[in-house]
């Protein structure tokens, strides 16, 4: 059984950070056309372009602040005008910032968070969802984490801006579905990424003693869900949030 993407356009948001450059890289894999965005990394995201490519895809990058209306609708018109309108959208940018006790976090720490991950979706969805309802075929998958179960200290506005995505993304399954597009999330844990094989320092023993699985999982496992979700083998499976975390989360029924 595999894996089979062709003739599909992906997009994914983010795309030349280190989960996003993996899950480009791994639909490309599959088959699929990729559309790389990016925010400022050009550099990298012009060098994913190239290994793409050799993987005998086609491959665009695109700049775009998705936390702005402008700039996605922008974005839009771009990939629509020199590759089509795209199956997939995997929505994986965030805005990284320093995290801290609520008293303490900053109110716009709050603000960026629903930007990028409540607006972010909206705005994707407005930009890509009309043309995947025309077609009757999409999907839409959102990259949550599991801090929106464990809501632990200090992951406070990181936590509001993930959970306010998932109950987004929740209602959406229910008005798209009858057009045979999906709506899932996938959840990573602390996950290791190029950055951390770089740093050679993969291994953290203070949380993966909480795993059953006892590791960390890779940006490789995280995209393989992705693939999977953007295939038509999962396509019975829609409204789902999906931990790969190795347990250290478990969503209760």
């Amino acid at each position: 059984m595999n894996i089979d993407l062709s003739g599909k356009i992906a997009l994914v948001t983010g795309g030349s950070g280190n989960l996003g450059s993996v899950m480009a890289k791994t639909l490309a894999k599959c088959g699929a056309d990729i559309v790389i965005n990016y925010y400022k990394n050009k550099q990298r995201a012009l060098e994913l372009q190239k290994l793409i490519e050799e993987l005998g895809q086609l491959c665009m990058i695109i700049q775009a602040d998705v936390t702005r209306l402008k700039d996605v609708m922008g974005m839009k018109k771009n990939i629509e005008k020199k590759l089509g309108n795209p199956d997939i959208i995997v929505n994986n940018a965030v805005i990284q910032y320093k995290w801290a006790d609520i008293l303490q976090q900053k109110p716009e720490d709050f603000h960026s968070q629903f930007e990028s991950c409540v607006m972010h979706n909206v705005y994707m969805i407005k930009a890509f969802v009309p043309a995947m309802k025309e077609k009757k075929y999409g999907r839409v998958i959102g990259i949550n984490t599991e801090c929106a179960i464990q809501n632990d200290i200090s992951q406070s506005a990181y936590v509001a801006g993930k959970r306010g995505m998932d109950g987004l993304l929740r209602v959406l399954a229910k008005e798209i579905g009858a057009y045979n597009i999906t709506v899932n999330q996938v959840a990573p844990g602390w996950t290791v990424t190029e950055a951390d094989r770089k740093s050679g320092i993969v291994s953290k023993p203070e949380y993966e003693n909480k795993v059953p699985l006892k590791r960390r999982g890779t940006d490789q496992e995280i995209a393989n869900l992705v693939a999977f979700l953007a295939s038509d083998l999962a396509s019975f499976i829609t409204g789902a949030f999906i931990p790969v975390c190795g347990g250290n989360v478990m969503p209760a029924i």
